[in-house]
């Protein structure tokens, strides 16, 4: 009987950064309410991209609040808001697809999307995730008019929209983590 005794070998990996990173935040009035708008900055890994040019659509979502500031007690929320994005490629076609809605996208019914659009190039369509313009936080009328408002921002690849076996093989992968929050202190824009 014969016993062999391996030491582990110190190994390279190169681990690689998905970060994700929000370069611009905003606070906009305009004539019907008062908006964020906002902008991301991520690449995604190599396992997302082969998985979304195998058809399999992934999911993103933003996520916004606006408090106004209590020095008795924790801030008040004022407004929540989401935006939930569904990016696929169409391999018939050879373009890539974007559905936009406030709710989550399930099943390929499309209820409840509000913008659909379609990109020649995954860059194009990434690049208009990226820019997260005019979420609707609520009525002018309901948002006071302090000088500046506790905002959050949160954007997320959501991978619970995932099909089941991607659900069961992405849990523990950094791959798959695509994740940014930002609290900052912002003052309305007005703009006209």
């Amino acid at each position: 009987m014969a016993l062999c005794v391996g030491g582990a070998l110190p190994v390279a990996v190169h681990a690689q950064s998905h970060a994700a990173t929000v370069t611009q935040m905003r606070l906009e009035q305009g004539d019907d309410g008062v908006y964020l708008a906002a902008a991301v900055d991520f690449e995604l890994p190599t396992l997302v991209l082969d998985v979304l040019d195998k058809g399999i659509a992934i999911h993103f979502v933003a996520e916004a609040e606006l408090y106004r500031q209590r020095w008795y007690w924790s801030d008040r929320r004022m407004a929540q808001v989401s935006r939930y994005m569904r990016l696929a490629y169409q391999p018939l076609t050879r373009r890539w697809r974007l559905n936009v809605a406030p709710v989550p996208i399930t099943g390929s019914a499309g209820f409840g999307v509000l913008l659909n659009q379609n990109f020649d190039s995954l860059d194009e369509a990434l690049d208009t995730v990226k820019r997260i313009g005019r979420m609707r936080l609520g009525d002018t009328a309901d948002i006071s008019d302090e000088v500046v408002h506790p905002v959050v921002f949160r954007f997320r690849l959501d991978t619970t929209q995932l099909p089941r076996p991607f659900q069961i093989g992405v849990v523990g992968l950094a791959d798959w983590d695509i994740a940014v929050e930002r609290v900052a202190r912002l003052a309305v824009e007005h703009t006209k």
